[in-house]
């Protein structure tokens, strides 16, 4: 609570010196043209196909090691001691190997989601300066920064439309 408390004062002490500096402030919401961008559901779904190989060689992994792991747990103790060993060994090679594949998964993923994400982000970017310019702002502020501000100087549907 402090810190938002902290930044909001932050935050408002750097609008009102840009507001001593600057003609006009404009403000935007970047989250909600984030949020209701087309191309935000498209990069998902390419995303999804691009991954979809790995997470169902994944899912074929965690099955197996399921049935393994049932298998030793139900034969375990009819089996010799050295063919218990040897499951045992095996079982534990294959969790190694789903934890490592998993692992490297997520970051891939992760990684590429955050490309895709900057890659909006930079879109939005563009055109708020685009609007801005045109419009003759000095100053643009994302609106959750902003603890109030007039209607008439929320240019988010203008760079929304600007975006598509």
């Amino acid at each position: 609570m402090k810190k938002l408390l902290c930044a909001a004062g932050v935050t408002l002490a750097l609008a009102m010196s840009a507001g001593a500096y600057a003609d006009k402030i404009a403000v935007v919401n970047v989250g909600e043209i984030f949020q209701k961008m087309p191309a935000r559901e498209a990069v998902a779904k390419q995303l999804e196909s691009e991954f979809k190989s790995r997470a169902t060689e994944l899912q074929n992994l965690e099955k197996d090691l399921q049935s393994r792991v049932e298998k030793l747990r139900r034969d375990g103790a009819t089996m010799k001691q050295s063919e218990r060993e040897k499951q045992e060994k095996e079982l534990m090679a294959k969790r190694d190997q789903f934890a490592e594949k998993a692992q490297k998964f997520e970051e891939d993923n992760r990684r590429r989601q955050m490309e895709e994400r900057n890659k909006i982000l930079s879109r939005i970017q563009d055109s708020i300066k685009s609007v801005a310019a045109k419009e003759g702002y000095d100053v643009v502020i994302d609106a959750n920064a902003v603890a109030y501000a007039k209607d008439s100087v929320d240019i988010t549907s203008k760079v929304q439309k600007q975006v598509k």
